[in-house]
């Protein structure tokens, strides 16, 4: 309850009160509490065992003459170590990633389903298969040395991100924003940057998640609905954490070693230098997504890459490239898929078809908060 008031000291001077002030507090004590009773069950779950294998982790580097100063130097938070230990080189990288999340994250299996776009059975399956697969081959749980952090850098960082990204939209609940994941999310990525401070993709991706988290205040108006980032009051985000951002992408961009952290980090902060929506630079966003999709050529990238050039280049190019991305039926169960589809629809006003698609986006979103904008969406259709 404490909490609650303290979050409701913070929330209330920038949102306004809510309509029924009692209900908010509740609401918000009983999330935290689920939080903390989430954080003490995983504590209580993985303690004895991690305490075991830093043990003996530590006695392996002491009898290589590594002393327990010297692997506290080279990590400097423990949640962070844990991390590196859990992402195994012998493990794939979905199952370094998805065990990672489970274990030290926090998350559920349909958090981590939806990260993966995949289905929750499937999820576990693959973790099932990842356990026997530590178990058959006797993979230690080992803190790695400083030598081959290297090898374990890139799904440390997408455990990180998806955080975040879990943080920043909520995967299910009545609430957008869980400000504790990001919060959690962007200090572990300001560790990164201090342990490995010459990897441009490390502050790329600390520079990402700040110019993400610096709209959180403006996402949902203070009857808790979505506003979209076109709709946002700019004057509610955090400038600071912008300014801190752009700084950040454009030191890491003279690197010339440019990886896909960087380029999201660099498309985040032309929407940030955007005082109003209709001055946002979508022709060099959409280029920059291009780019993206040569790096990372994932169809979520190619999605927001298809709703860059729907804004800079014409809403009908955008929806053919949606449309053509659709065949191949990978997106078919993610929500955001259909959503913008939808969008542009509404935009070109054809509205039998975007009713449509807003239905199917409906069946598929999992958050309330999301449910009840496309919702409202669905109803300007009718």
């Amino acid at each position: 309850m404490q909490d609650a008031f303290a979050s409701a000291l913070t929330n209330w001077p920038i949102r306004g009160i809510p309509e029924k002030p009692g209900a908010w507090i509740t609401a918000v004590a009983h999330r935290k509490l689920i939080d903390y009773i989430r954080r003490q069950s995983t504590r209580n779950e993985k303690q004895d065992a991690l305490e075991h294998e830093t043990r003996s982790a530590t006695r392996h580097h002491d009898d290589e003459d590594v002393s327990a100063d010297e692997m506290s130097k080279t990590y400097p938070d423990d949640r962070l170590r844990l991390i590196f230990t859990c992402c195994h080189p012998a493990l794939n990288r979905e199952a370094q990633v998805a065990l990672t999340l489970r274990s030290l994250g926090g998350l559920t299996a349909p958090e981590i389903a939806r990260a993966f776009l995949v289905a929750e059975p499937t999820l576990a399956q693959r973790l099932v298969r990842a356990k026997q697969k530590i178990r058959d081959a006797n993979i230690p749980y080992e803190i790695p040395p400083a030598q081959v952090l290297q090898e374990r850098l890139e799904p440390v960082q997408a455990v990180i991100y998806l955080i975040f990204n879990e943080g920043y939209a909520s995967t299910t609940g009545e609430k957008l924003v869980r400000a504790d994941l990001c919060a959690e999310a962007i200090r572990l990525g300001r560790t990164l940057c201090e342990l490995l401070p010459n990897e441009p993709e490390n502050a790329g991706l600390l520079a990402l998640m700040l110019l993400h988290d610096s709209r959180r205040n403006a996402r949902v108006t203070s009857a808790g609905e979505l506003v979209t980032l076109e709709d946002q009051n700019r004057s509610l985000w955090n400038h600071e954490q912008i300014s801190e951002g752009i700084r950040i992408v454009k030191e890491t961009l003279r690197s010339r070693s440019v990886g896909p952290y960087q380029l999201q980090a660099a498309i985040a902060a032309l929407h940030g230098e955007a005082t109003k929506s209709e001055e946002t630079d979508w022709r060099q966003i959409a280029a920059l997504y291009g780019e993206l999709s040569r790096l990372m050529p994932t169809p979520v990238v190619a999605l927001n890459h298809a709703v860059a050039v729907a804004m800079s280049q014409g809403l009908g190019q955008g929806l053919s490239m949606i449309d053509e991305l659709g065949k191949a039926g990978e997106l078919d169960g993610y929500y955001l898929f259909h959503a913008a589809r939808a969008d542009i629809l509404r935009r070109l006003v054809r509205r039998e078809e975007a009713r449509d698609a807003y239905q199917r986006a409906i069946a598929l979103v999992t958050n309330q908060v999301e449910r009840n904008y496309l919702t409202r969406r669905l109803r300007e259709t009718i």
